[in-house]
C-alpha cells in the first residue's frame, strides 16, 4: 500500500490519538472520543496534535519523512489558527503577540497576527463557549511556525486576552476548506505534491 495523507477536522473534546491511553476504566478519560471514533484508515498517525479543547485541521499520514519535516520545529512550517478571545485586543496587545511574548521563561518566536473584522464562518461548537453579555469577544488569525504545548492559549493569556475558542485553519498549504467537524478526506494530488516538496 502506498502513502496515505488524510485531512481531518477534529471536533472539540476529541483526543488527538487513536486510544484513550492508560486510564482507569471509571475515569472520565476512558469515555473520551479519540481519532479511532472517526477515522477508519489503518496505520496512519497524526502529525502533531491539537489539545482536547481545540478544534480544526489535523494531518494524518504513514509517510515518515513528511511527518518528520512537519513536526520538527527547525523546519518552521506555518500553522494558522482562528482564535476567539475575551475583549478586543488593543494595537499594543497585537504588537506584543507579533513580536513574541515570554511564557514560563521562554520567549515565543515572532508570528503573524491579524484582528478579524468579522467572525469566521465556522460550525457551532458543541458545547458552545460560555457567553457573557458584559464581556465582548474578538477573533484573531494567528500564524505560528512553532508549536509548543498550548502555545496560542498561553500567548493570548499573556497579553490579557484569554482564548475562548481555538480552531486550526491551516497547516502549511493544507486548509480546512469545506470539511465539517468529524469529517475527513484524502489529500488531493496537488496537496500531496506540496507535501512531498516539504
Amino acid at each position: 500500500m502506498g502513502y496515505q495523507y488524510i485531512l481531518f477536522y477534529k471536533p472539540y473534546n476529541v483526543l488527538s490519538q487513536f486510544s484513550p491511553g492508560s486510564t482507569p476504566p471509571d475515569s472520565d478519560s476512558a469515555h473520551r472520543l479519540t481519532l479511532k471514533d472517526f477515522i477508519s484508515v489503518a496505520d496512519v498517525y497524526p502529525v502533531g496534535r491539537l489539545d482536547r479543547d481545540s478544534e480544526g485541521l489535523m494531518l494524518l499520514t504513514n509517510h515518515g519523512r513528511v511527518q518528520h519535516r512537519l513536526s520538527e520545529p527547525r523546519f518552521g512550517h506555518p500553522r494558522t489558527y482562528w482564535v476567539q478571545v475575551e475583549q478586543v485586543p488593543s494595537a499594543n496587545a497585537l504588537a506584543q503577540l507579533r513580536q513574541g511574548v515570554t511564557i514560563k521563561g521562554y520567549r515565543t518566536q515572532p508570528c503573524q497576527v491579524e484582528l478579524l473584522m468579522s467572525e469566521p464562518l465556522l460550525p457551532e461548537r458543541d458545547p458552545p463557549i460560555r457567553y457573557r453579555q458584559s464581556i465582548p469577544t474578538a477573533w484573531l488569525a494567528m500564524t505560528l511556525q512553532e508549536g509548543k504545548n498550548r502555545q496560542v492559549r498561553r500567548m493570548t493569556a499573556a497579553v490579557g486576552h484569554p482564548t475562548l475558542r481555538l480552531v486550526r485553519q491551516a497547516i502549511a498549504h493544507l486548509h480546512l476548506g469545506n470539511l465539517q467537524p468529524g469529517q475527513w478526506r484524502h489529500a488531493t494530488p496537488d496537496e500531496q505534491r506540496g507535501l512531498l516538496d516539504i
